[in-house]
């Protein structure tokens, strides 16, 4: 895959050195001189394009038009816009993703720019937040697709509701996975025949709706809530 990253900032080096450790093709658009010299001693030569990535033939140099992606990360919000909007309709890239510096401006970050993916951190947080929040002692261990789907963990408490039913008679959406049961230190792989036991370790895939579920299973269940008796 070919990756334009305009801008070599903290954000945009570290990307690059991901992207490049896993075997993309990077190239790095940057005018600061203090950046360029740190960034000279951190990314491959071959990668770095020195010029201001909001100039047309700086872009052509980087070799814009045959990119697969174009990851805007500088630290202004309208440069970032305006160059998802140039590698669409310009130089017709495949995907762009834009970062998000002033979470005020993220209505903005959307097809009307050209943008696939907003980078919004003050959104991430939230999500996370209000996502570990809710599912209680589940762990979320990876997000896939575009975080649609999650590999998640729970260990099942001694009086949950799953304890005792075979795989095939939980009550799963279709979109939840069972993907491995953890039992005294082994993997086991589950079968529809196999039933659930305190302390086991589940491991499964799925949708944010499929994990509420699967918390509501395997997670103790609320204490009794004990009303004011009258003393007689």
């Amino acid at each position: 895959m070919y990756v334009i990253i305009a801008s070599g900032g903290r954000t945009g080096a570290q990307l690059a050195q991901m992207l490049i450790g896993m075997d993309h093709d990077v190239r790095v658009v940057e005018n600061r001189a203090d950046v360029l010299s740190r960034i000279h001693r951190e990314l491959p030569t071959e990668t770095i394009v020195e010029g201001d990535p909001m100039e047309m033939h700086v872009l052509e140099l980087a070799g814009t038009r045959q990119a697969d992606v174009m990851a805007a990360t500088t630290t202004s919000d309208e440069d970032n816009l305006a160059l998802c909007y140039m590698a669409r309709t310009v130089y017709k890239t495949r995907r762009t993703i834009a970062r998000v510096n002033n979470p005020r401006d993220a209505w903005l970050f959307d097809r009307k720019f050209h943008v696939d993916v907003a980078v919004n951190q003050a959104e991430i947080l939230s999500s996370l937040i209000q996502e570990e929040m809710s599912l209680g002692d589940m762990i979320t261990l990876l997000k896939l697709r575009r975080g649609n789907y999650s590999l998640v963990e729970e260990r099942i408490a001694a009086g949950a509701k799953a304890v005792g039913m075979m795989i095939k008679d939980l009550p799963l959406p279709e979109h939840v996975v069972i993907a491995a049961i953890i039992r005294k230190g082994e993997i086991m792989i589950p079968r529809g025949v196999s039933v659930i036991e305190p302390e086991d370790e589940i491991l499964a895939v799925a949708d944010q709706d499929g994990a509420h579920v699967l918390s509501d299973l395997f997670s103790s269940p609320p204490s009794p809530k004990h009303g004011g008796g009258r003393m007689l």
